[in-house]
């Protein structure tokens, strides 16, 4: 009997996509699996059919001498009627992995390899915490309560009362899998007996239920390292939760949350915050001293003449930077603060003053209403 168009078999055309290829194959495989047409040879023929013209199609070298040779160009020692030159055994779990990523869909195995289930790592636990920015700049020590599941004591986290072990499960044979013949292939599930663990425990551990592990209130101290900021993680190794059968602990993670300061404002290493001067001081230039975030305070010079939003830096008086030696800055933006309310005597001064100013006094005024003068006159 002479085999069928590979292209015909999946109902594409010759320009058809390796995408296009696949959807076809798909749809059909998903017809066609004899896992759900038990015991119809015919839809198990159109299925090999149809996996052995994606073989060959989804396949760029062996689709072009396919093109250019048709089915001569794999006839060797397997002859017609067959699969020729495709091992279908060994290329089944290729073409399953790349249609369906998996055989999960179908609900069997790719092999005949036991998946008994060994131990497993336990649950990572999260752990919100908030410092102050003070704490932050110069670290700090916390301690911690918290609850998670911890080994049991009495049975060491087999589940299993003391004295006795967990039994083999009979149905699976301790496999954890049980598998079945399904034409050409071998489908093999989870043993709904023991749900893969290959053994059964009989005589549950009482303080533990068989589980292996009990709630349990645990107390941490922790360093918190200077530099941290919003967002920084912590890792506590082994103070999550205990893994299953004897498994390894997981991980406690601390997620820093810095608060707002009342003074200073944070960007990465470097600190910021407005400085209000007078009027007076911006005019005629003052010193001042500043707060810094160690707790101490800075002297510095505000020159005459400065005009409100001019920025100030002081070098390494920021924040620590986290696991280095570095420091960030501190920026001071001068704001010039206007009176709101004046005596009288104030008032009359600064009449006086207004008499005094000339262009000299205030030059981007100048500069501002002479650009407006053109502006208007065109």
């Amino acid at each position: 009997m002479s085999k069928r168009d590979y292209y015909e078999v999946l109902g594409v055309n010759k320009s058809a996509t390796k995408e296009e290829i696949k959807k076809a194959y798909r749809k059909l495989a998903l017809k066609y699996h004899p896992d759900k047409n038990k015991g119809d040879k015919s839809a198990e023929e159109k299925f090999k059919e149809g996996s052995e013209a994606y073989h060959v199609l989804s396949d760029e070298k062996r689709k072009s001498n396919y093109d250019q040779f048709g089915h001569a160009a794999f006839q060797g020692t397997g002859g017609q009627g067959g699969f020729g030159n495709f091992d279908f055994s060994s290329s089944f779990s290729d073409i399953f992995e790349d249609v369906f990523g998996g055989f999960d869909e179908f609900g069997f195995g790719s092999s005949g390899r036991s998946r008994r289930r060994s131990s497993s790592r336990g649950n990572d636990l999260r752990y919100d915490i908030s410092i102050n920015l003070n704490d932050a700049f110069a670290g700090t020590e916390k301690r911690i309560n918290y609850t998670t599941f911890k080994k049991c004591k009495t049975c060491s986290g087999n589940g299993a009362k003391p004295g006795s072990k967990p039994a083999t499960c009979n149905y699976c044979k301790g496999q954890g899998r049980i598998r079945s013949r399904q034409g050409f292939f071998t489908i093999q599930q989870t043993c709904p007996e023991c749900g893969g663990e290959g053994e059964k425990i009989t005589n549950p551990c009482n303080s533990c239920s068989g589980v292996g592990k009990t709630q349990s209130n645990e107390s941490v101290s922790v360093k918190i390292p200077k530099g941290v900021d919003d967002g920084t993680r912590i890792r506590l190794a082994g103070k999550g939760e205990a893994g299953n059968k004897g498994g390894t602990s997981g991980d406690l993670y601390l997620f820093i949350s810095v608060e707002t300061h009342g003074i200073f404002k944070r960007s990465d290493e470097n600190l910021y915050y407005d400085l209000p001067i007078s009027i007076t001081d911006a005019a005629l230039g003052t010193t001042v001293e500043v707060p810094s975030i160690d707790g101490g305070k800075t002297k510095i010079k505000i020159p005459s003449g400065t005009q409100s939003g001019k920025q100030l830096r002081l070098r390494g008086k920021g924040m620590p930077i986290l696991r280095r030696t570095q420091t960030g800055d501190l920026y001071i933006r001068i704001i010039t603060e206007v009176p709101t309310s004046l005596t009288k005597k104030q008032k009359e001064l600064l009449q006086e003053f207004k008499t005094l100013e000339d262009t000299k006094s205030n030059p981007l005024i100048k500069t501002f209403f002479d650009k407006a003068k053109k502006f208007w006159k065109n």
